[in-house]
């Protein structure tokens, strides 16, 4: 599935995954390819996980949105960075 990481300054992160894991407001959600479509609050320095076949990429957002459509998943964060 596609997944984009934004935030209002840059693109963070872009591509083909096979599962994001992210914290919301009312808890954790794990996203397959063909989920059921959903708009999603972020936690403050919540972690977003994006599992690919190449490896996996984590960050850490403060806050804002995950929406889940038939056409993939944004994450739309108000501040993003690679967890170290």
């Amino acid at each position: 599935m596609r997944v984009a990481i934004v935030s209002p300054e840059q693109e963070i992160w872009s591509g083909e995954a096979n599962m994001v894991v992210a914290r919301t407001r009312d808890g954790e959600i794990g996203v397959l390819p063909r989920h059921v479509p959903l708009l999603g609050v972020l936690v403050e320095n919540g972690d977003v996980k994006v599992e690919t076949s190449a490896g996996d990429h984590v960050y850490t957002v403060g806050g804002g949105f995950i929406s889940v459509t038939k056409d993939g998943v944004s994450i739309l964060a108000e501040t993003a960075s690679p967890k170290a």
